[in-house]
C-alpha cells in the first residue's frame, strides 16, 4: 500500500481507504464487518470512513465501527488509524437534523463520538452542500469542531465546485483549511472533471472518490444482466433501469480491456481513478475480506499507456 499526501497538508491516505456505508449496521453480521476491518488495516487500509446516518439503522455503522475499535484498535493503534464521519444529510425527524446547520453539525458529532466511544475524529466533514444555511455558517461550525479538539481536520463533500472554493476561502480565513473533498466519482459519474478538479488542484485541496464502482456496474457481475439476489435486482441503489442492454455492452467491452490488463473490471475502474494525482485515495466497499482483497490487488498495475485510455474514452462515449 502506498500513501498519498492528502492535497497540501501534511496528511497522507492510503491509495484505498475502507467505506462503511453498507455491510457494517445492525442488520449486518458484526463478525463479518470487524473481520473485513481488521483485514483492511493488516493490508495497509489505514483509514476508515464513516456518517453520522450509516447504517442500517442510521448510526449503527458507527456504534459497530466503535466496537470493532475497542476490540482491535487499542492504545497506540488508534494512532494508526484516520477515522472519518460526517453530517449533512438526514439523521433524526424534526428541524435540526439535517443539512448544515451549526446546530446540527456540532450536535451530530457530538453522537458521533459517543456512538464510536472516541474523543475526536481524524477528519469531519459538512456531508452536503446546504443552499439555505449561510456558507459562513457551516464552515464557522467545522472550524469549531477542529479548534475544540473533536476534529482534527475538516472536509467536505458532494458541494458543487462554486461552493467548494467559497467555502476553502472561508475556512482558509478562520485558520482551518479544507482538507478534502469526498465527491462521487466513477468512469461512468465524470462530473467531478466539469471543474470540481480543477478546483481541488488549485487549492491544494485533497480529493477522495466514493462509489468508484457505479454501484456495482464496473464490476463483472452484470455482463449477462440482473442476477438474483444482486444490488439491481433488490432496486435499492442500484435500479434495474440502470442495466440497458447498451450500458452492459459497455461493461463487456470495459471488461475486455481489463482482461487484457490481466484484471478484474472492478480492478482496472479503480486503477483508473488513481491516474489522476489529483485524486488522493479510493473509498471502496467490501461484503467479505476475499472482495476487499480483489480490489486491493487493483494497485498491483495503476498505469495505463495512452491506447489504453483512448480505447476507454472511445467506449465510455457511448454511455
Amino acid at each position: 500500500m502506498e500513501y498519498n499526501r492528502c492535497g497540501k497538508s501534511g496528511l497522507k491516505l492510503p491509495q484505498i481507504s475502507l467505506g462503511l456505508w453498507h455491510n457494517f449496521g445492525s442488520v449486518d453480521s458484526f463478525e463479518n464487518a470487524e473481520s473485513i476491518a481488521v483485514a483492511a488495516f493488516d493490508k495497509g487500509i489505514t483509514h476508515f470512513d464513516l456518517a453520522n446516518n450509516y447504517g442500517p439503522v442510521p448510526g449503527s455503522a458507527e456504534t459497530n465501527f466503535g466496537k470493532i475499535l475497542k476490540n482491535n484498535f487499542q492504545g497506540n493503534l488508534r494512532d494508526e488509524i484516520v477515522v472519518s464521519t460526517k453530517a449533512g444529510y438526514t439523521m433524526w425527524d424534526g428541524p435540526y437534523g439535517d443539512w448544515g446547520s451549526r446546530k446540527y453539525l456540532l450536535s451530530s458529532l457530538d453522537q458521533s463520538l459517543k456512538r464510536m466511544d472516541l474523543e475526536y475524529v481524524d477528519i469531519f466533514y459538512s456531508h452536503r452542500f446546504d443552499p439555505e444555511t449561510p456558507l459562513e455558517e457551516t464552515m464557522t461550525a467545522l472550524d469549531y469542531a477542529v479548534r475544540s479538539g473533536k476534529a482534527l481536520y475538516a472536509g467536505i463533500s458532494n458541494y458543487p465546485p462554486k461552493q467548494t472554493a467559497e467555502a476553502a476561502a472561508i475556512l482558509k480565513e478562520l485558520g482551518t483549511p479544507c482538507l478534502i473533498h469526498q465527491v462521487k466519482y466513477s468512469m461512468f459519474v465524470r462530473t467531478p472533471e466539469e471543474g470540481l478538479l480543477d478546483v481541488l488542484g488549485e487549492k491544494g485541496i485533497g480529493c477522495i472518490a466514493f462509489s468508484p464502482l457505479a454501484q456495482g456496474l464496473l464490476t463483472d457481475r452484470y455482463l449477462k444482466g440482473i442476477p438474483e439476489n444482486s444490488r439491481a435486482s433488490k432496486a435499492a441503489f442500484l435500479k434495474p433501469e440502470h442495466l440497458t442492454e447498451e450500458k452492459i455492452k459497455v461493461i463487456a467491452a470495459l471488461n475486455d480491456i481489463a482482461q487484457s490488463r490481466n484484471q478484474s473490471l472492478a480492478q482496472m475502474a479503480l486503477a483508473w481513478l488513481l491516474k489522476d494525482n489529483r485524486i488522493t485515495s479510493v473509498l471502496i466497499g467490501a461484503s467479505s475480506v476475499g472482495q476487499l482483497q480483489n480490489n486491493i490487488d487493483a494497485l498491483g498495475n495503476i498505469d495505463f499507456t495512452k491506447t489504453e485510455l483512448d480505447k476507454i474514452e472511445g467506449i465510455l462515449a457511448s454511455v
